[in-house]
């Protein structure tokens, strides 16, 4: 059974830092693209960002480029999420996701998803 779990939402003060990760068991996802999306309520889930197989190319939605970064460690199976300049809008439920096929940006391109971590930014 493959799992996907977050880890390291929180609350946090506006202009501050968080660092998200994403732990697989089951199964590498060395060969997988990875992405981050997030969820706010009533809304469908947002693209964040995206990084390619075996550290690949990066691609971030304009709204958090420049502020957000992922990253990987295929020895330690995790995807990461370096959140800097946070923003009260960035709050919402953070998930981890691995690629299927298609466009990155599209949810429904995704086949594995982890239950999410909340990221509160107050102001």
């Amino acid at each position: 059974q493959v799992q996907l779990v977050e880890s390291g939402g929180g609350l946090v003060q506006a202009g501050g830092s968080l660092r998200l990760s994403c732990s697989a068991s089951g199964r590498a996802i060395s060969g997988y693209a990875m992405a981050w999306f997030r969820q706010t309520p009533g809304k469908n889930r947002e693209f964040v960002t995206a990084i390619g197989p075996n550290f690949g190319s990066t691609m971030t939605a304009d709204s958090v480029k420049g502020r957000f970064t992922i990253s990987r460690d295929n020895a330690k199976n995790t995807v990461y999420l370096r959140m800097n300049n946070l923003k009260t809008e960035d709050t919402a439920v953070y998930y981890c996701a691995a690629h299927r096929s298609g466009n990155y940006y599209y949810a429904s391109n995704y086949d594995l998803w982890g239950q999410g971590t909340q990221v509160t930014v107050s102001s």
